[in-house]
């Protein structure tokens, strides 16, 4: 099977836990997992977590000055 893209890499770090990267439709990753998981399981699941959440609310300071 091919890969595609957008989509979700999981994968295994060097100290051997499971992490993510998301690659856009060109193919360039734009967004990583914020910790390292033990279970793959945890991966996964933080991994619809995220897919679940197209519809949040992207909060933005007043003064866009203060964005970090």
């Amino acid at each position: 099977m091919e890969r595609t893209f957008p989509s979700f890499w999981m994968y295994k770090d060097n100290q051997r836990h499971w992490r993510w990267t998301f690659h856009a439709k060109n193919g360039e990753p734009i967004g990583v997992s914020s910790e390292a998981y033990e279970n793959r399981v945890d991966c996964r699941h933080s991994i619809t977590l995220m897919q679940g959440s197209g519809s949040t609310t992207v909060w933005l300071p007043g003064d866009p000055s203060n964005a970090q």
